[in-house]
């Protein structure tokens, strides 16, 4: 009698403690600025549990990993159960005996078995971590950590969780092994256990001692566990659930409005939107998306894991002042550098590889905002914007200029905003004023033309169509651009809009329909190949070799367009061969979020496009590096030169190969 009375206070007082940990999490995210993620919360949720109960996103990437993860998420879910099992065993008469009858049999050989699993699993991730201690965990000297992360804090929570799983899962089963020992005969449901407990047999004496600290270490430590659990990186096995199912909903390329034009984005922690404060408390600081970072990868100072991990460690320490109002967290300060955030590419990959549904790159951006109100953005890239806001193009060149790429062909291109066309070009700032990509846009429009496609452009009408400037934070100038362009358009007569910039594609497609534009856009892959499969271009030259294909980030992961382009290689005669970052894992060139207006920090180790180019190299007799978007054939070909690969591989835009495959009369 007094051991249950006295695990029924122990277990008041760490639920006690436990509940007023999480309700000071609620608060901490509660703080955070206002959004709505009330949709399909039933169909959000569904899915989120079946993705979770198949654990699809820990198989993402690291698969001998995920088998292990899958081991001790399977294992713990079921000891749930078999913990409330537990608490009969010592307040229900003869429960042991219950349990041990045929109808429990699946439940003792589940028991039996997932006992086995997590003690493996965990295991194999404490001697990974701590003995094999694999980079992809560690942060670089540049990144900024809070100090408790520096001095080991994720390191030191780890143990702690491990241990604690160890003991605990280890304690019930050995404790099994003990009952068994003291019946004198063995289970086959428990199959495990009853092996262990034949050489238990002989420890007659401390049988019934060892069975009660089985059950006190198994079940009291699972107690004094919960009051540090709101505290520990393993509270992902709850919020990572809530945040996979209440996460971003909308297509992937369109951002969230500024929720206040006074004073838009974040400066502190408390300005973040909730659920950007909810992916602090979800992470499970595993770095995937720091390995797929291409900033990181370059040597710049961002690690979307830590700061990820900072917001969570800041929220602990000082949390309670932020929510009372007597301070504030500055995230500069605090989270990250500024240089870091400057970093960032928005390739979108950091997202897609999170396993709890995590938006480092949102946050991001917000920072970015504030700072651009701020007046705080990078001297060459508020060069670039102010010549965005006079001009219309990141060029910063006269509007007359835009379509004097043009005056090469022999023929006249019909003005959209004054002839009745099929399809309007929204050519793009760099197809536009970029001397390499104008050849490209030459190119398309004799395609065009030769094809017999009644087309048209709207010539100093059209302005950047703003994706970038958007994820530099100018929401005010990104507004600018798209009202003054949308106008345009809707003077037009014309049936469809497509593009050969995917960073345009990408916004006419998801951000436009917001400012009232709703028309079908297409990105000139999908044009070039149905203009193939009708007849209308006859490929006549058909070439030879292995080639390569770069998937654009805001084509592929944005919008997943994979298959078009590829089709068009080969209609065009080459041999693909895929890097082995391809598709949604494909690596950003380091152009996108305004990086190409800026100019490399002095810590970069590498250009991403550089590291592109030396994994297309490593593929093995790739002579065409083939591209689907005018920053890449910009980025790529600078990247073949400074790396002094211009012998060994040649980079295309898709219609440089149609247009040889046709080919072009000129």
């Amino acid at each position: 009698m007094p051991e249950r009375i006295a695990f029924i206070a122990l277990a008041v007082l760490c639920f006690a403690l436990a509940f007023s940990g999480f309700r000071r999490i609620y608060g901490l995210v509660a703080s955070g600025s206002k959004a709505d993620r009330s949709d399909r919360l039933i169909r959000r949720f569904v899915t989120a549990l079946i993705d979770i109960g198949l654990q699809k996103p820990i198989f993402k990437t690291r698969p001998i990993v995920g088998v292990f993860h899958a081991f001790i998420f399977f294992g713990f879910s079921f000891y749930l159960l078999v913990n409330v099992a537990d608490v009969l065993e010592a307040y229900v008469p003869n429960f042991r005996e219950i349990a041990a009858g045929p109808a429990f049999s699946a439940f003792n050989l589940f028991s039996d078995l997932f006992s086995v699993f997590v003690l493996t699993g965990m295991v194999f991730f404490l001697v990974r971590r701590f003995g094999a201690k694999p980079k992809e965990l560690e942060f670089d000297a540049n990144v900024k950590l809070h100090p408790s992360v520096a001095a080991g804090g994720v390191r030191r929570d780890s143990l702690i969780v491990g241990i604690f799983i160890l003991i605990h899962v280890g304690s019930r089963w050995l404790g099994t092994a003990f009952h068994l020992a003291s019946s004198g005969h063995v289970d086959p449901f428990m199959p495990t256990a009853s092996l262990l407990s034949i050489p238990l047999r002989s420890f007659e004496s401390v049988h019934e001692i060892a069975i009660h600290v089985c059950w006190w270490l198994a079940m009291g430590l699972i107690l004094c566990f919960l009051p540090y659990f709101p505290r520990s990186k393993h509270l992902h096995l709850m919020v990572a659930p809530l945040n996979l199912a209440l996460n971003k909903q909308t297509p992937r390329g369109r951002l969230e409005k500024v929720s206040d034009a006074g004073s838009p984005g974040a400066g502190s922690l408390s300005d973040l939107p909730w659920p950007s404060l909810l992916d602090g408390y979800a992470c499970i600081m595993c770095n995937r998306c720091q390995g797929v970072c291409p900033a990181h990868t370059s040597g710049a100072p961002l690690s979307p894991a830590a700061l990820e991990i900072n917001k969570r460690y800041l929220y602990t320490e000082k949390g309670k002042a932020v929510v009372e109002g007597s301070a504030t967290v500055s995230l500069l300060d605090e989270a990250i550098t500024t240089d870091a955030v400057w970093s960032c590419t928005t390739c979108y990959a950091c997202v897609r590889i999170c396993p709890v549904g995590n938006e480092p790159m949102a946050d991001l951006i917000e920072m970015r905002r504030a700072m651009v109100f701020d007046g705080n953005a990078p001297d060459e890239l508020s060069e670039v914007l102010r010549g965005l806001d006079e001009k219309g193009n990141s060029f910063v060149e006269s509007a007359r200029k835009r379509a004097r790429w043009a005056k090469a062909l022999d023929f006249k291109i019909p003005d959209a905003r004054k002839e009745k066309v099929e399809y309007l070009w929204f050519v793009g700032d760099f197809a536009s004023y970029d001397p390499q990509c104008r050849e490209v846009s030459q190119k398309v429009a004799r395609i065009l033309q030769q094809a017999g496609v009644s087309f048209g452009i709207l010539y100093e009408g059209e302005r950047s169509a703003g994706n970038d400037v958007r994820r530099v934070g100018e929401e005010g100038l990104f507004e600018a651009l798209a009202e003054h362009n949308i106008a345009v358009l809707e003077e037009c007569d014309f049936q469809k809009v497509f593009t050969t910039d995917p960073h345009t594609f990408n916004t006419l497609k998801n951000e436009y329909p917001s400012l009232g534009f709703e028309r079908e856009v297409l990105h000139y892959s999908h044009l070039l190949l149905d203009l193939i499969k009708t007849g209308k271009i006859r490929l006549e030259s058909m070439l030879s070799g292995r080639a390569t294909y770069h998937d654009p980030c805001y084509l592929g992961r944005y919008n997943g367009e994979f298959d078009t382009p590829r089709a068009l290689i080969a209609a065009c005669g080459l041999e693909l061969h895929e890097m082995p970052r391809h598709r949604e894992n494909s690596f950003c060139c380091g152009a996108g979020g305004g990086r190409i207006w800026m100019p490399d920090h002095d810590d970069v180790t590498e250009r991403p496009s550089e590291n592109r180019i030396r994994e297309a190299l490593g593929v093995g007799g790739v002579k065409h590096f083939v591209v689907a978007c005018p920053k890449d054939l910009t980025m790529y070909r600078d990247a073949v030169k400074t790396s002094g690969n211009e012998e060994k591989i040649q980079v295309s835009d898709i219609a440089d190969l149609v247009a040889e495959a046709m080919p072009l009369q000129i």
